[in-house]
């Protein structure tokens, strides 16, 4: 590989004029006793201040998987819900990420909400929801969500951009003319968690983190939750 040095320095110098967190950070009690006893409200709670903020699609997440010999992969999705089952998102079950979750059902998610700075991270075991739910999952999104997940072949080698035109416009036209155009492959994935962290960003590097750890696991499903504070 050729190096440009001059390239190279003018990179850098961007990357050193770089700031995060130029704002007012939201100040959060660093008690993790006086934070709710299970991690879905504080979530919901703080998604909504992210949407009332006017964070640019706060439902969007990183999702991390492993394949089958342990090399991961991530990826930016929509969440879908988060409930007492766990966080949801969707794909096909024959895309990198299904094949990866059949293989290891095992996953983390990542949100980041810059305006707050502030980030939850989540960690546990995938399931798959039902067809039926799944269905129902695909069919309350817009004609262009299913008109492309009737295009399917997600995250296999395409041979033209014109290919995948075709594909498109034939799948807009079955979208619009049948919206309950069934999509097999289409799977909903519940991720409950094992442990998830919320993290404050201070101007100061004295970030607040508190982190919820379930006793046993996921599989110890009735196990309270344990509250922590985390250095930064």
């Amino acid at each position: 590989m050729v190096e440009h040095p001059a390239e190279n320095e003018r990179f850098h110098a961007l990357l050193r004029s770089l700031r995060v967190w130029d704002c007012e950070l939201p100040a959060i009690d660093p008690d993790p006793a006086h934070a709710p006893a299970d991690p879905l409200p504080l979530f919901r709670q703080w998604l909504r201040e992210a949407a009332e903020a006017g964070v640019p699609e706060p439902h969007t997440m990183t999702l991390a998987t492993a394949d089958a010999d342990g090399d991961p992969n991530v990826r930016t999705l929509m969440l879908h819900d988060a409930d007492e089952r766990g966080w949801h998102f969707a794909s096909h079950r024959g895309s990198r990420k299904g094949r990866e979750l059949a293989a290891r059902p095992r996953a983390a998610l990542g949100f980041y909400w810059a305006g707050l700075g502030r980030q939850v991270r989540v960690r546990g075991r995938v399931t798959e929801a039902g067809p039926e739910e799944s269905a129902a999952d695909l069919h309350r999104r817009s004609t262009g969500a299913l008109a492309a997940a009737l295009v399917g072949h997600q995250s296999e080698v395409l041979a033209s951009y014109a290919e995948l035109e075709r594909a498109s416009e034939a799948a807009w036209a079955r979208a619009q003319e049948d919206p309950a155009a069934p999509v097999p492959s289409w799977t909903l994935y519940v991720l409950r968690p094992d442990e998830v962290e919320f993290f404050q960003g201070d101007a100061r590097r004295r970030h607040v983190r508190i982190n919820y750890r379930r006793e046993g696991g996921a599989c110890a499903e009735s196990a309270p939750w344990t509250r922590e504070l985390l250095w930064p």
